[in-house]
């Protein structure tokens, strides 16, 4: 069924027909606009302190963070972390060009695969297009570049993340994924769908008791890559 028929099926249930003039003209006018509701003052921050933010509400959340001075800088990190936790040296990665773009030939022992992850898979390695300071949130945009599997099947997810793309609040995120695309029919764009991660999966809903890892990975590592000079200690 088309999107036309839902909504005139919806009008048909409320015996209404179509909007007046000055109605309509007022409803487009919102969609066009995308008022603001509060933004709360603790993202109105300098960019230092929206990136230290971010930072502080990801380990707030259960997660860990590692700042990396670029992406030649990923292999180690990734290497290292992997021991750190004990964990086999071996990850399913997301196809995104930027991982793809990395030298990994320093860390030969470091096994990867690039698709989709699948069970029994225990690491993934995922590119966040975004995060918000406000509340420490990864926006995972659906993306044939960014698989959806990567940040709910394995136990731990390593996220790659450019300071850059820290933004402070939910609402410039939002300003920032309207104006990446054009779609010649709407003349907007939107993903076919959209995951907010904040922290790794828990739950609380059985005797109070919080529990890592309930639906989806019990460890969230980000590695921050200092890509702008606020990022940077000092900045």
């Amino acid at each position: 069924m088309t999107k036309d028929a839902i909504l005139g099926a919806i009008r048909r249930g409320l015996k209404r027909g179509p909007l007046p003039a000055d109605q309509a003209a007022m409803l487009n006018g919102r969609l066009a606009s995308h008022p603001r509701h509060l933004i709360p003052a603790r993202s109105r921050l300098p960019r230092a302190g929206q990136i230290a933010l971010f930072v502080q509400n990801v380990e707030k959340e259960f997660g860990t963070v590692e700042r990396i001075p670029d992406l030649a800088a990923v292999p180690a990190a990734v290497t290292d972390y992997l021991a750190a936790q004990n964990l086999p040296a071996r990850l399913v990665m997301a196809p995104h060009p930027e991982l793809e773009g990395i030298d990994w030939s320093a860390r030969p022992m470091l096994e990867r695969a690039v698709r989709r992850a699948q069970d029994g898979d225990q690491v993934s390695l995922q590119h966040a297009w975004a995060g918000v300071a406000e509340t420490g949130t990864l926006f995972f945009p659906s993306d044939p570049e960014r698989p959806a599997t990567l940040n709910l099947l394995p136990d731990t997810e390593i996220v790659l993340l450019r300071a850059s793309a820290i933004v402070g609040a939910y609402e410039e995120a939002w300003d920032r994924l309207r104006a990446e695309r054009k779609d010649p029919l709407t003349g907007g764009w939107m993903p076919r769908n959209l995951m907010l991660v904040t922290g790794p999966s828990r739950s609380a809903d059985i005797e109070q008791t919080l529990e890592l890892g309930a639906h989806g990975p019990r460890r969230l590592h980000v590695l921050l890559v200092e890509d702008e000079p606020a990022a940077r200690p000092g900045g």
